[in-house]
Order: C-alpha cells, then structure tokens, then sequence
C-alpha cells in the first residue's frame, strides 16, 4: 500500500512551488525595472549586471562573516567556470532587454534547457533517444518563430542577444552541477557573486558611474529583485522534484508573453511569437521528465 504524503510534506512541497513561482516573477520584473529606466535615465546593461553581483557578493560575505561558514577550494576551474558563463548569461540577458522586447528576451532565455539537451547530445550517446529529438526539435522551431515573430525568413540580430543568454546559462548550468560536487552552495554562490563583479568592473569599467538617487532606486529595484529570485529559486529546489522545479521555472516564458503589454509597454506577441513561446514552454517540460525518468 502506497503512503500517503504527510501533511507536513505537503507543506514544505507547497513552499518549494511558491519559492519557485515568485523566483519567476522576481526574474521577470528585474527586466520591466530595465525597461522602465529607458525612457528616465541611461543605465548601460554592464551597470545593472555589476550592481546585481555586488549585492550578492555582500550578501554572501555577510553569511560567510555572521555564520563562519568556510570556503574551500577543490577545483577552481569548475568554480571559475561557473562564474564566468553566469556573468555572461546575465549581461547577455539585460542587453537583449535593452535592444528588444522583454518578453523575447525572457523567453530566448529560457531556451537554456534546450541548449543543455544539445550538449548532451553531443557528448553522451546515451542521451540520444527519439524524446529528447522531439523537444529540440519542437524548441529550435519555436525559437525560430521567435526569432521571425513575422512569420518569414528574415532573422532579427537583435535578438541575438537573448539567444546568447540562454546559451551561456546552459553552460551556466553545467558548470553549476559539476561545482556542487566538490564545493559547498556558498563557495559557489561567493565565486559567482564576486568574479562577476570583478569581470564586470574590468571589462566595462566605462559603463559604470556614481549614480544618482533617480538611478540607484532603478539599479537597486533590479538588484534586489535578481538576487532574491537566486535565493527563492535555491529555496525552493530543496522541496520540489526536478520536474516540479523545471516546469515551474519555464511558466516564465508564460509570463513574459501575458505580462508584457500590460506591465513592460512591449508589444502583444503575435500568432508566431506566441507559438514559438508555447513549443519552447512544452519542450521544456518534456525535458524535465525524461530527466526525471
């Protein structure tokens, strides 16, 4: 006889699902706040990436400093990886923002999944079976349909950059689990926060400035705003199934296409781009549970 969930397990899985559901939200909204700065002030995409990562630099040195947690190092390629590809897949992210809509970017992000099954397919022989053909398949074609939300042959570069995100937040992804295998969360989540700002602050010192109130309130909004959608998602993966979590991450994409003419001012996805967005949604879901298999 099967047993049956105990109340207290429900309620920690109702946690995790929440946790999880906001962690969307948050990362939708740090993008409307990129948005609503456009018309007021000019902030480059490297200045809201940096402010990101210091803040949970400072967070985490913080817990590091009151908890005494340690940081050790096994393998600092895997570590430098990780911090590297989420820089990365971060900047690409607020940049395609910038130069498109927020639903496309959003959505171009969350082709991640996607790019993962890729890898794997690549690499392992194992991972070739006909259901993860379907779901790269079914994702690549939504992509395309997001990237010529008109329905020809005529590919938008400025979408480029959302697809780069999604890109890099895969290897992102990768490097994320071969890191928790030598090093604790707060190892990783220290390198992460601190390398991306110190790479942002190398690389695009020019783009960053002593800003103002009217720009700290838009950089501080997105900040917070991303490093709480880091924490709520690693809050709710301790409750939830794989599949739970994966599937809850993508209803992103659900709703960056609702949301996005009623609260960013971006234009309705037409019959195409709302395709495109459902065969990425649906492909990503099939992923979860042959993952999950």
């Amino acid at each position: 006889m099967a047993t049956q969930p105990s109340d207290s397990s429900k309620a920690m899985t109702l946690i995790g699902c929440s946790a999880i559901f906001l962690s969307a939200f948050c990362f939708y909204f740090c993008t409307v706040v990129i948005r609503w700065s456009q018309p007021n002030v000019t902030i480059d995409p490297a200045f809201f990436t940096f402010s990101r990562f210091l803040l949970g630099f400072l967070i985490v040195l913080l817990t590091i400093m009151v908890k005494r947690y340690p940081i050790r190092i096994y393998k600092l390629h895997f570590l430098l990886g990780r911090a590297v590809t989420n820089c990365l897949a971060v900047y690409f992210f607020y940049r395609a923002v910038k130069h498109t809509s927020v639903a496309e970017a959003n959505i171009l992000n969350m082709t991640y999944p996607l790019f993962i099954a890729i890898f794997t397919w690549l690499f392992f022989k194992s991972q070739r079976d006909l259901l993860t053909f379907i779901a790269v398949l079914a994702a690549c074609t939504g992509v395309w349909l997001v990237l010529t939300p008109e329905g020809g042959m005529t590919l938008r570069l400025e979408n480029i950059w959302g697809l780069l995100s999604g890109l890099f937040a895969a290897a992102a992804m990768i490097y994320l689990n071969l890191s928790r295998l030598e090093h604790s969360t707060t190892t990783v989540l220290f390198f992460v926060f601190g390398a991306g700002s110190l790479i942002i602050l190398l690389f695009f010192r020019d783009s960053l400035f002593l800003p103002d109130w009217h720009a700290f309130v838009y950089l501080a909004a997105c900040s917070v705003l991303g490093v709480g959608g880091q924490y709520l998602l690693t809050l709710g993966f301790r409750y939830v199934t794989a599949v739970e979590g994966s599937i809850i991450s993508s209803t992103r994409i659900l709703l960056a296409a609702v949301c996005g003419p009623l609260i960013a001012m971006d234009p309705a996805l037409n019959l195409y781009g709302w395709i495109g967005a459902l065969l990425i949604f649906g492909a990503n879901v099939m992923l979860a549970f042959k993952k999950a298999a």
